[in-house]
């Protein structure tokens, strides 16, 4: 089995126009230029940083192209290891994190070395340990100290953070919106403790045995006053040395963003953020280009969060387009990838050609086979069946991941797609078996469950869990709306998916379930409705379009059902259901081969998949039905006897074998299968019609046969006497007598059929 080439498809990022700047002839990193919240400052003052205005630490501050490794607390630096040296004074790594990690040298070695912890040192390692033991209070607690003594953005930003952690967004927005200076600051390893008119006292200290004087410290620099709006009200002068530091680092404005996003203020977060990616236009920021330190491009998360954003404001395309660029931008991004697949933004074909496309190998080229497989695991499988089979083998093969939940995952949806219900209820029932809850993985436990009916006891035993584990989780109540949905109860139902769509409005199971309940209560109208949302709201996903077209063919609009099943198939031309729907309407048409050709092209589609026989029986029938029409009996009753096979009690299927039998003047073959199609539905109209037309065909027939036995000569004379025996003892049915007798001469039995009767249309 070999996988087909990836398609040479690069993600075109659209250009934009370039983004005025309020800021007009002021001083780019200064406070008061910047009179709005847009992204326009930070980019000028990226190009001037590059340009070697600023400083080294203000160009990594500012390049979208890192992530915010620079700042991290671990200090998690890629770098050489260095022997430790025996001196109980060496800095700990998490005390002095001030510095970019990539700006390491031996003279910062021999810094280090030399120097002495201080109180601020202490209380930075304080800070990021309460950090990592979830200590939040702790944590923000020290932090407001130290920012109190530094004035330092980095310290301000971790301390941002601890608020972002405790959901005191507000709090976290105010500190990243409020002035600091522009100019490095100095790091104290002890708070000024002597202030007397700005003038800071030395202090003496030994480290290493040794005495050594402490630079000198400078006094903290007053904080600008804010006034209700958050602008400053200082002098001209003061607002020149000092920044917001959303100003001063792309990642403190996008922390910034993600605190007006979690308070709802989506106009405020799509301003700070920018409509559109500000660093689009930068000949530094391709998606070609790597990570500068190996993590995540913070511009790649700034568009993720853009997309949301453009999901809160309805604008679907939009949010289309920034996960997209995210994912380009930094094919580790799985954040926008997930947005991408669960909310079904694109076609099967389109997600197939975007995720082989992206720039794995020039991003990432050590793991750049990696990703795409998992990638790969997790697109739809309508189509691409053999490359979806050889992606797993690999991924349990070559990488060990026979047993990870996402790797499973990939094979219960391949089973599902293929509606083999039983086995898919194993793989998912293995899947939560490893992990309490897996996301992705719990519809499709819960939807084979509902499809097999010995298990909605357990369904039922389930959502009771889930609800009293994780009450929060919209997964927990789209359970209980589907055991409602099994027993028939479709206004409880309805009211638990209506509950799950508003904690998750992005929750495609939830708003298709809510339309089946219309549709299987014979709400018709209704459900189009709640269908048509669903096809508007899951752009990507033909099957709210196809369940359209469904219910179009139940009211009749075949104009209407048209549109819809065409719409559906540009989308999807691999989904062997939509096949057999077109294939219906075809038939409606009175297409009778164009029917047979498309109900063929489903049943080939479900082989192909290896989907389960036993889901297909109906379109047999409906091929079978087709074949009939054409007067094709003999393929029409194989399609029969198929379904027989599967199903020897389908009532249906025994009902149109007798049928043609019966159009075939197998009057005794006929019979018998009307008995057996009656000995399921005993009060099948048009069954018992049939078969009182056979019987008296057969006893016509046996009259006929006895007729053909003889010459004409010795028939007439047999005739005569059976009329003077028939007359003798009942002379009023003498003309009826003679009208049997002649129709046996001619051949023509009473009751047979010419053509198949209306009422068995399909």
């Amino acid at each position: 089995m070999t996988s087909t080439p990836p398609p040479q498809f690069d993600f075109e990022i659209p250009p934009v126009p370039h983004l005025p700047t309020p800021s007009g002839s002021r001083h780019r990193g200064s406070f008061g230029s910047s009179f709005s919240f847009g992204p326009q400052p930070l980019v000028d003052s990226y190009l001037e940083a590059n340009s070697s205005t600023y400083s080294n630490n203000h160009s990594i501050a500012l390049d979208p192209n890192r992530s915010i490794l620079h700042a991290s607390p671990l200090r998690s630096s890629p770098r050489r290891p260095r022997k430790p040296k025996d001196s109980i004074n060496r800095p700990h790594p998490l005390a002095n994190d001030t510095t970019g990690i990539f700006q390491h040298s031996d003279d910062d070695a021999d810094d280090e070395e030399e120097y002495e912890w201080g109180m601020v040192d202490r209380m930075r390692l304080w800070r990021h340990d309460a950090l990592m033991q979830h200590l939040y209070e702790t944590a923000a607690f020290w932090g407001d100290k130290i920012v109190s003594w530094t004035n330092d953005p980095n310290d301000a930003f971790w301390l941002a953070q601890t608020y972002f952690m405790q959901h005191q967004y507000s709090r976290a927005e105010r500190l990243l919106t409020r002035p600091f200076p522009t100019s490095a600051p100095n790091h104290p390893s002890t708070p000024p403790l002597n202030i007397t008119n700005g003038d800071v006292s030395t202090t003496e200290a030994k480290g290493k045995g040794k005495e050594r004087d402490t630079l000198p410290l400078s006094a903290p620099i007053p904080r600008l006053p804010l006034g209700p709006t958050g602008m400053t009200e200082a002098t001209q002068d003061a607002q020149e040395s000092v920044s917001r530091l959303v100003d001063m680092s792309v990642a403190c404005r996008y922390l910034a963003a993600q605190c007006q996003v979690r308070q709802g203020n989506w106009s405020d977060a799509t301003e700070m953020l920018g409509e559109a990616n500000p660093f689009r236009d930068l000949e530094q920021n391709k998606p070609a280009i790597p990570d500068i330190d190996g993590g995540i491009k913070i511009e790649a998360s700034m568009c993720h969060l853009r997309g949301l954003l453009m999901l809160k404001l309805n604008r679907g395309d939009q949010a289309k387009n920034c996960f997209m660029e995210a994912l380009a931008l930094d094919v580790k991004c799985y954040d926008a990838f997930e947005q991408l697949v669960s909310g079904e933004m694109m076609t099967p074909e389109e997600e197939w050609e975007f995720v082989q496309g992206l720039a794995y190998a020039s991003q990432t080229p050590q793991d750049a086979a990696f990703i795409q497989l998992i990638y790969t695991t997790r697109l739809r499988k309508y189509k691409h069946t053999e490359e979806h089979a050889l992606t797993r083998q690999r991924l349990v093969t070559e990488y060990g991941l026979g047993d990870n939940p996402d790797v499973l995952f990939s094979f219960a949806d391949a089973l599902y797609a293929n509606f083999r219900w039983s086995d898919c209820f194993v793989i998912t029932s293995r899947i939560l078996g490893l992990v309490a809850i897996h996301n992705a993985t719990t519809p499709l436990h819960i939807a084979c469950m509902y499809h097999m009916k010995h298990l909605h006891s357990k369904l039922f035993i389930l959502a009771h869990e889930m609800v009293d584990r994780e009450p929060e989780n919209p997964i927990s109540w789209y359970a209980v709306g589907v055991w409602y949905l099994s027993n028939g109860k479709w206004a409880q139902a309805r009211q638990y998916f209506s509950k799950t769509s508003l904690m998750d409005p992005r929750f495609g199971p939830a708003w298709i379930a809510f339309a089946h309940t219309f549709a299987m209560e014979g709400e018709h109208d209704h459900a189009v409705t709640a269908y048509s949302t669903c096809a508007r709201m899951f752009t990507g996903s033909h099957l709210p379009l196809m369940f359209v077209g469904m219910e179009q063919i139940t009211l009749s609009n075949y104009e209407q059902a048209d549109e819809a099943l065409n719409a559906s198939y540009s989308m999807c031309d691999g989904d062997p259901l939509l096949m057999n729907e077109r294939g219906v309407m075809a038939y409606n048409h009175g297409k009778y081969a164009e029917a047979a050709n498309l109900f063929q092209r489903a049943l080939d589609l479900a082989e192909v998949t290896q989907s389960s026989q036993q889901s297909w029986t109906t379109t047999y029938v409906n091929l079978g039905t087709c074949y009939r029409k054409l007067k094709q009996y003999e393929q029409a009753k194989e399609a029969y006897q198929k379904v027989l096979l599967l199903d020897p009690r389908h009532s249906l299927a025994l009902g149109f074998l007798g049928l043609v039998y019966h159009l075939m003047n197998d009057l005794d073959n006929a019979i018998i299968r009307y008995h057996e199609a009656l000995s399921v539905d005993p009060i099948n109209g048009y069954i018992l019609e049939l078969l009182d037309m056979a019987l008296e065909s057969a006893a016509n027939y046996g009259l006929h046969e006895y007729s053909l036995s003889f010459g004409p000569e010795q028939f007439q004379l047999q005739a005569a006497r059976l009329k003077e025996k028939f007359v003798r003892f009942k002379p009023e049915s003498k003309d009826l007598f003679e009208f049997y007798i002649n129709a046996a001469i001619r051949g023509v039995p009473k009751g047979s059929l010419s053509s198949a009767p209306e009422s068995m249309n399909l």
